[in-house]
């Protein structure tokens, strides 16, 4: 499929479901057309894809893992192909393991950096280099409350996330110069179909540790990725913004302990 030159391309990473759909969607909503990347779910790829294309936007799916370098090439290959362009990443795709830091094994540790840290920084290069040529772009990347907080038995997600928002930082410096700006949004507990299998009612656990007393929805770290994505944050580079209804603002206790 190719896209109207014309418009602005927004590449989502990891968007199949959960958070990365609800990116999608609301940056549809917005007009931005859309390249949807997946590394196995397809049939929830092509689910994100659907509703996208009801926004009367266009969509792409790309699939590969962003933790491969040669797939990561392949994808950005691809976008410049159909779309001769990329306005926006959001690097959003990640996984995590639950165990104690003492039972973490190394292949979950290994398989966790790789997707969330270097798959950030390997996307954001090629994208940087695609923006670089173009004049500028922006680079959104999904943190977590993890960034500040350490999350017990998510040892890897931690830390991982904890880079990301250090490798935002350090992004923003270097390619500002460029005219492409780095920030990232930091969701607290969102309702997904993961976070729904980590509790026997992930609402109620939640919601009253958080001062705005529910839980985030999609569409909530949507609506600060289309900011940051817009004119209105213009200015707006290397800052993490928490989308945490002010959760790790008051830092806790962690109810799963």
């Amino acid at each position: 499929m190719s896209f109207d030159p014309q418009e602005k391309f927004a590449l989502v990473t990891g968007a199949s479901k959960g958070i990365g759909r609800g990116i999608a969607l609301g940056l549809a909503t917005a007009g931005w057309n859309i390249g949807v990347n997946y590394r196995s779910d397809q049939q929830g790829a092509e689910e994100t894809a659907d509703q996208v294309r009801k926004q009367n936007v266009d969509c792409h799916l790309l699939q590969g893992d962003v933790g491969l370098a040669d797939d990561v090439q392949h994808i950005f290959q691809v976008v410049q192909e159909s779309a001769g362009r990329l306005d926006l990443l959001v690097n959003n795709a990640g996984v995590q393991t639950w165990a104690p830091l003492l039972e973490l094994r190394e292949e979950d540790w290994d398989r966790t950096i790789r997707t969330n840290l270097k798959g950030t920084f390997l996307c954001t290069q090629q994208a940087g280099r695609m923006m670089k040529s173009a004049g500028g772009g922006c680079i959104i990347n999904i943190g977590s409350g993890a960034n500040s907080v350490p999350f017990p038995h998510l040892v890897d997600y931690s830390a991982a996330k904890g880079g990301i928002e250090q490798l935002t930082k350090v992004s923003a410096v270097e390619l500002g110069p460029l005219g492409i700006r780095v920030n990232c949004a930091a969701p607290g507990a969102i309702e997904i179909e993961r976070t729904k299998l980590e509790a026997p009612d992930y609402a109620s656990t939640w919601a009253p540790e958080t001062p705005l007393r529910r839980v985030g929805q999609t569409g909530d770290v949507a609506d600060v990725v289309v900011f940051l994505a817009s004119e209105a944050a213009r200015f707006v580079t290397g800052q993490t913004i928490y989308v945490d209804g002010g959760l790790w603002t008051r830092g806790g206790p962690w109810p799963y302990e």
